[in-house]
């Protein structure tokens, strides 16, 4: 899940044209206005005549000085929005313009313990950036519900299809507002996979962040990068992906060899997902039961509380398809 060097600096490159853009469009913006409306310019030189004075009048021993800035700092606030409410302007429009308010266009967020962290908007081109080396974007393209069909479903089968579907369709209409997770379980394909693809296919049209994992992969992914030291400085920036994603799917969650410490970071990932309120998708081939005995106590409760689980049966929709 590593950005190269060249992945990186192209993506900080596009950081900064996007500034110099709003750089530009924001002095644009103060042209305009200073022409247009008599007496705005004069307001804004004050603020830097004001300032300068108060900072006098603090060497000088003035211990009211400041007080009597910010009192004339608003006084001159507010008849700059005066004035552009008059000529029709919204009261920001002289505000700094930025296409992520969150990170103000520079990629990164202050974290915990002064740590810089990628914002949400840098963590969503990095995904775009890895898909588009890879062929996840390709295979769940073919996944969307325009091609979903129910014509492979017969019978008892077809009643937990339509449900499903129902659940995924609702899933994504209510992404933004509404957090909650899925879980599809069921026998060897009957449309689970299909369905986490479907899901991911249409949030990332939305432009969510979405990390889509076999479940092999991705504890695969994660072995190396926590016992090979020469990787172990990449862990964190890997937590962060799929801890802080948007959406995660994992599919295929049983097909790994299980072992303490896959159960560990098992539990640790649906855990800090759950506490950041992130939603996350998985599917499996195992029923209750194995899932059960599969995974420990703690990982199981957490599902069962937190997922809306979904059974799917049937035959095999890809023989059907032969």
């Amino acid at each position: 899940m590593a950005l190269t060097n060249s992945q990186y600096e192209a993506i900080m490159r596009g950081y900064e044209r996007t500034r110099d853009t709003n750089r530009s469009l924001l002095a644009s913006r103060q042209e305009k206005v200073y022409r247009e409306i008599p007496g705005y310019e004069e307001l804004a030189d004050s603020v830097s005549t004001l300032s300068v004075a108060a900072a006098k009048m603090v060497l000088s021993g003035d211990d009211g000085a400041l007080s009597r800035l910010r009192d004339s700092l608003k006084e001159v606030s507010r008849k700059q929005k005066e004035l552009l409410a008059g000529a029709g302007y919204p009261e920001n429009y002289l505000e700094p313009v930025y296409d992520c308010p969150d990170c103000q266009d520079t990629g990164y967020t202050d974290g915990s313990g002064g740590r810089k962290e990628k914002c949400h908007c840098f963590r969503r081109q990095e995904i775009s950036v890895l898909y588009d080396q890879s062929n996840i974007r390709e295979t769940i393209s073919r996944e969307n519900f325009s091609t979903l069909s129910y014509d492979y479903h017969r019978g008892e089968d077809l009643i937990p299809f339509k449900a499903a579907v129902s659940a995924s369709l609702n899933f994504v209409q209510k992404f933004k507002e509404d957090y909650h997770n899925l879980f599809f379980y069921g026998t060897v394909g009957t449309g689970k996979s299909f369905l986490s693809g479907c899901i991911a296919n249409e949030l990332i049209k939305r432009g969510y962040s979405v990390i889509y994992f076999s479940a092999l992969n991705l504890f695969e992914c994660l072995a190396y990068y926590s016992f090979d030291s020469k990787e172990k400085a990449k862990l964190h920036s890997f937590y962060e992906d799929i801890y802080g994603c948007d959406l995660l799917v994992i599919d295929d969650l049983g097909t790994e060899t299980t072992n303490a410490f896959i159960n560990s970071q098992l539990f640790a990932c649906i855990n800090e997902r759950q506490l950041r309120r992130n939603a996350t998708v998985i599917s499996t081939n195992l029923n209750l039961e194995e899932l059960q005995e599969r995974y420990s106590d703690r990982i199981f409760s957490r599902l069962t509380s937190s997922f809306t689980f979904c059974k799917l049966t049937g035959a095999d929709i890809r023989i059907s398809m032969l």
